[in-house]
C-alpha cells in the first residue's frame, strides 16, 4: 500500500501557501514535512491538523492506493 500526498502540494498551490507556511500554520516538526514529501506515513494528528488549516477532508490531500502508485 502506497500514499501520494500530491493532492495536498497542488492545493497549497491553489491556496498560494508555501509548504512552510503549512508547517507553521500546523506546527508540524521539519522531520514531519519531510515525511510528507516522501510520501511516507504521518500521524493522524498531523493529517487533521492539515485539514483544518486548509478547510478541507481528507480525501482532498492523500491518495491510498494498493498497486504500485497513488493518484
Amino acid at each position: 500500500m502506497t500514499i501520494s500526498y500530491n493532492k495536498l502540494w497542488k492545493l497549497l498551490v491553489d491556496k498560494k501557501m508555501s509548504k512552510a507556511d503549512l508547517r507553521r500554520a500546523t506546527d508540524m516538526a521539519p522531520n514531519t514535512m519531510t515525511s510528507l514529501r516522501r510520501d511516507k506515513k504521518v500521524s493522524m494528528d498531523v493529517i487533521l491538523r492539515i485539514c483544518q488549516v486548509l478547510n478541507c477532508d481528507i480525501g482532498d490531500i492523500m491518495s491510498v492506493c494498493h498497486g504500485e502508485t497513488a493518484n
